[in-house]
């Protein structure tokens, strides 16, 4: 089943030493922490998949010497064209611009479409005057969704005025667009209890018509289905949590608990690396056969994945061709 993922990151250029790519799979910082990552089950299992996809040893050496010898476009290319996306949806913020691959770019290398989303801290940092304007005609510039890492920097708890802004601004035009908001566990200066999206309640009470996705959720990954199954513009996705938590399988069970399948959209997070995104692709198919194989019959166990990995997000973000043409999506961007 073909993809569209949802909540995508650039990737950077050359070919990173070998720490530093230790670190792509963790949330760390410190490079400290990095030697650890290969003690981790996640990137155990990173490394034997990645060794199986590459045809070398299961071995964290053979695998990097597989990267480092090869073309490092080529090898991005190779890798993301295997996730079989059709669509990628791409935070304009992270990496910052110049740093990594723009969304344009990375749909060239993936050989799909792609569309930004845009963050609206980075706009704040730019012109915090101009919020306002640049979300209400964001829609005619070309993007797709709104985002906001809000719960790392200051939390849930207390939204910054700048964001409250924006979902004004978003609210008051004709059709709102979808609002990503991390939630749960991610960058490292976050203060994990004042990212719980339970803290969202109010803003979905407020803003009835705006759609609000539900960025990562772990650990709250049942907290935020209960606000799926609770509110009609809630969604989520568990994008980070697969592929980073060891127990995909696990997070999937909780999340559908009391989500609507209708309500869960596939995604990635992939940032910085080709790997993440071949990884949350395998192991996203993975888990959702095992979930869904193990509760439904094969055809209701079929239409459910078709709809978490693909359809749900072509409704939500209006991604057809006939929904592109209808909202006006994709045209020129005088904003970058």
């Amino acid at each position: 089943m073909e993809l569209v993922d949802t909540h995508a990151h650039g990737i950077l250029r050359g070919v990173p030493p070998l720490d530093e790519f230790r670190g792509f799979f963790s949330e760390s910082r410190d490079p400290r922490q990095w030697r650890h990552v290969p003690t981790t089950l996640t990137y155990r299992r990173a490394i034997r998949d990645l060794a199986e996809f590459l045809d070398c040893e299961p071995t964290e050496e053979a695998v990097y010497a597989e990267r480092a010898r090869s073309d490092p476009a080529g090898y991005a290319a190779r890798l993301l064209r295997a996730t079989r996306t059709a669509t990628l949806l791409v935070d304009d913020g992270y990496p910052s611009p110049g740093e990594g691959t723009s969304w344009d770019e990375l749909g060239e290398l993936a050989g799909c479409d792609a569309h930004p989303v845009l963050r609206i801290e980075r706009v704040a940092e730019e012109n915090a005057d101009a919020v306002g304007e640049v979300v209400a005609t964001a829609r005619a510039n070309g993007f797709v969704g709104l985002k906001t890492i809000a719960a790392y920097r200051g939390g849930l708890d207390r939204i910054a005025p700048v964001v409250l802004t924006a979902l004004e601004a978003n609210a008051a035009t004709r059709d709102p667009l979808p609002v990503q908001v991390h939630t749960g566990f991610g960058d490292a200066d976050l203060l994990l209890p004042r990212a719980d999206p339970t803290y969202l309640k109010p803003l979905l009470e407020r803003y009835p018509d705006t759609p609000f996705v539900l960025l990562h959720c772990y650990p709250f990954v049942r907290e935020a289905g209960w606000l799926a199954h609770v509110y009609a513009n809630a969604f989520l996705d568990l994008s980070l949590t697969i592929p980073f938590v060891s127990r995909g399988a696990e997070a999937l069970r909780e999340a559908l608990e009391l989500a609507p399948a209708s309500k869960l959209l596939y995604a990635s997070d992939a940032s910085r690396t080709p790997e993440l995104y071949l990884l949350a692709a395998k192991w996203w198919r993975e888990a959702l056969a095992e979930v869904l194989g193990e509760a439904l019959s094969v055809d209701e166990a079929e239409g459910a994945a078709r709809a978490i990995l693909s359809e749900n997000a072509r409704a939500l973000y209006g991604l057809g061709p006939e929904g592109l043409e209808r909202e006006g999506v994709g045209g020129e961007r005088d904003d970058l």
